[in-house]
């Protein structure tokens, strides 16, 4: 881990956080290694926010930068992207009372580059929305993007009503304090710490 891009991104240091993105990928690290750094990051953030040490305009702010760095990193990861034919469907968003959306559009990003076909339907998305989408264009695998507590219950009520409506989609949870607990709580089929979790998952569905 990059310790001085996860702390300048936490500290919403714009242009370090931006220098040292394009030094570390020139000297050859990893670009999900500095995606990783990234979520390590918001994760900070997220915590400050919940403890009232942060506030809407900060989240916002740091989402930016991240909106940045994921520009920076795309061509490293879209060299080895695979292309032809898609390996499935997948409706992402993020649950109803969470407007956090940069953890989920590098999901979005990596599940495409890997050959999946996303839906996006953004952010504060209502469990009826996430239904009528998969009816609408028949998507395997639902993912559920939560990044604050409040989403927990959301993600819960999304799941209960995806089971009831389209039995045989396969539903995994992400965001910064979700684990195996709240995919319990959820009813989840899995959860993912990072976006290379939640292609791996994909895939496995997929049988990939």
């Amino acid at each position: 881990m990059a310790q001085e891009l996860v702390q300048a991104i936490a500290d919403l240091n714009e242009k370090e956080a931006v220098a040292l993105t394009r030094s570390l990928l020139e000297k050859g690290v990893s670009p999900l290694e500095v995606l990783d750094d990234c979520r390590a990051a918001m994760q900070i953030v997220g915590e400050r926010f919940e403890a009232k040490q942060a506030f809407i305009p900060e989240l916002i702010f740091a989402g930016e930068i991240l909106k940045q760095i994921t520009e920076i990193v795309k061509p490293y990861l879209q060299r080895e992207a695979t292309a032809g034919k898609k390996l499935g469907k997948v409706v992402i968003g993020t649950v109803q009372g969470d407007i956090h959306d940069i953890g989920k559009n590098i999901v979005v990003f990596m599940l495409e580059i890997n050959g999946f076909d996303v839906t996006d339907l953004g952010v504060d998305v209502p469990a009826d929305r996430f239904v009528q989408a998969v009816k609408e264009n028949g998507a395997g695998i639902v993912g559920l993007s939560g990044f604050l507590t409040v989403a927990y219950e959301p993600m819960k009520q999304t799941v209960q009503a995806l089971r009831s409506a389209v039995p045989g989609v396969k539903i995994m949870i992400g965001g910064g304090p979700i684990n195996e607990q709240i995919r319990e709580y959820t009813g989840a089929d899995a959860w993912g710490k990072n976006a290379v979790d939640a292609v791996v998952i994909a895939k496995q569905w997929v049988g990939a």
